[in-house]
């Protein structure tokens, strides 16, 4: 064969291929894996230009992935400053008074729903710490926000508003705001109107969370937007993007048929190491914010409607898309929005079979789950959205769907036993990137799913390879180390296909590469 561009020696390789489960070589050229082997054959895949990594006995599996993931949104969610590790309403009351302005405003980010300590979430709790300043802070679930006064007149918001979509500006008995902005079409009210970082500084963001994501193993993610494309182009057109980026723009209740037209006249846009693949859907929004979509109402009596005031309209956009060759994805937490995506699907026929995803699924009931093999729908899901949660029942989450829908949530292992493709991510920022967690909490999820069985090493191991090339549609090129394959490659120092989530989550990561293009090293 023509001499590789790089090859990677020295490893314990865990190809996921049952052709080769093992190796210790691989060889790399034009982005693609030429040659998987023996040390004995790394002298024949050398040439003068080769690079040759020696990588120590690390072991080295297929790139890890992040099947959902927010890195281009995520820069203008995740802008000001951090409030994931408030707890409680004093701590945000002084987070809030120490806070850096920006351009006169408070713009926070990661604000658990469990730091009001269950009182409705209101600008009143914060008002004397702010004064006149305009605040804007995004809830952790990233469907919900709280504006101040100053920010809600900025914002010239006053009342409430009808939207296209399942979105509320709440409102106290006499017609006031609240502060309280649920769904995107509200909280968009005023995220317009918030002080937005520039271009070169989200430029150099970007990079600099790309380069970070790589540094935990990622190479690639599936991105559950439509981004900042042209940010994107152009960065990609000047350097290489540490991660491969497959996008899903958005399609929301309102979309017509010139919308549709546009978003499949958008697929296979793309450029190196990035391209828009699939469309987005919402078919709920959060528990916490009152907006699953449930079969029975939560404690607050909310949570019977749908984001899509008439569902139907959603599933006539899906067989719309699907028709023109389309994948989907759809956002559904509640049992009856992951009923109705499946329902749709089913409609599609055969032909419906591996081209669409359901995200999130936090809680559903036995009947189901068979019902994502038999109609070979993805399932994609956070493990680390377990954090938000409590073993004893008293989160936000737990309370509001009770103890039997607590009990039903993130099925991950009941998924995989029915035969479903189980793919896994962060959801960044709304979790930590850093892969290596989600595997771990794929082991052993927490608070409310902490009685669950969790995923195998092996299992969690998939869910961020082949099972996240499948739910791609990317089986035929990614998820393996194999010939032909994508060169996206990950080296740590211990096997994630055996290791605990506890020697896992701090195991140093050797080498991660990306299209045959090394992103970070240790070695």
């Amino acid at each position: 064969m023509p001499a590789a561009d790089l090859i990677l020696a020295g490893a314990q390789v865990r190809t996921l291929d049952p052709g080769r489960p093992g190796a210790s070589a691989v060889a790399v050229r034009d982005g693609v894996i030429a040659a998987v082997g023996e040390a004995d054959d790394v002298r024949d895949w050398r040439g003068p230009g080769t690079e040759v990594v020696d990588l120590r006995g690390a072991h080295l599996v297929p790139g890890l992935v992040d099947s959902h993931s927010h890195p281009v949104w995520g820069l203008d969610m995740a802008t000001g400053t951090d409030l994931s590790g408030v707890t409680d309403l004093a701590g945000l009351r002084a987070a809030l008074a120490g806070a850096e302005r920006v351009e006169g405003w408070v713009v926070g980010y990661g604000l658990d729903h469990n730091a009001f300590e269950g009182r409705p979430v209101h600008h009143e709790l914060v008002a004397d710490v702010l004064g006149d300043t305009p605040a804007f802070l995004r809830l952790y679930d990233g469907h919900s926000a709280l504006a101040d006064g100053a920010a809600l007149a900025a914002a010239g918001v006053t009342g409430p508003r009808a939207f296209a979509q399942r979105a509320e500006v709440v409102c106290d008995a006499t017609g006031r705001p609240t502060g309280h902005l649920v769904e995107h079409a509200a909280m968009d009210l005023v995220a317009d109107v918030v002080p937005r970082p520039a271009y070169a500084q989200r430029r150099a963001r970007l990079l600099e969370l790309l380069s970070a994501m790589a540094a935990t193993g990622l190479t690639g993610a599936h991105v559950m937007d439509g981004g900042d494309l042209g940010l994107v182009a152009e960065v990609a057109r000047e350097t290489v993007l540490p991660l491969r980026l497959r996008f899903a723009p958005w399609c929301m209740p309102g979309a017509n048929r010139d919308t549709l037209r546009e978003l499949i006249a958008l697929q296979g846009t793309g450029g190196r190491h990035w391209l828009v693949g699939g469309v987005k859907f919402f078919m709920d929004g959060t528990v916490e914010g009152g907006t699953a979509w449930l079969d029975h109402p939560d404690c607050h009596g909310r949570g019977t409607d749908a984001f899509w005031p008439d569902p139907r309209a959603y599933a006539e956009a899906v067989r719309t898309l699907h028709a023109a060759g389309v994948r989907t994805a759809t956002h559904a937490i509640g049992d009856a929005a992951v009923r109705h995506v499946l329902d749709t699907v089913a409609s599609l026929g055969a032909g419906g079979r591996g081209a669409h995803r359901i995200e999130h699924i936090e809680t559903a009931p036995d009947e189901l789950l068979p019902r994502f093999a038999e109609l070979g729908v993805a399932a994609s899901m956070q493990p680390p959205h377990t954090g938000y949660t409590r073993d004893d029942g008293t989160d936000e989450w737990s309370r509001r769907l009770g103890g039997d829908r607590a009990g039903r949530a993130w099925r991950l292992r009941d998924l995989r036993e029915a035969g479903a493709t189980v793919a896994l991510g962060s959801d960044w920022p709304i979790a930590h990137y850093d892969v290596r967690a989600v595997l771990a909490t794929a082991h052993r999820p927490k608070g409310a799913a902490a009685q669950r069985p969790g995923l195998t090493p092996l299992q969690a191991l998939e869910g961020c390879t082949t099972h996240a090339a499948a739910a791609a549609g990317e089986s035929d090129r990614a998820g393996r180390v194999a010939p032909g394959f994508r060169a996206d490659l990950t080296a740590l120092s211990v096997d994630p296909g055996r290791a605990p989530g506890d020697e896992l989550i701090e195991a140093p990561v050797v080498l991660t590469v990306t299209g045959g293009h090394v992103v970070h090293r240790a070695v």
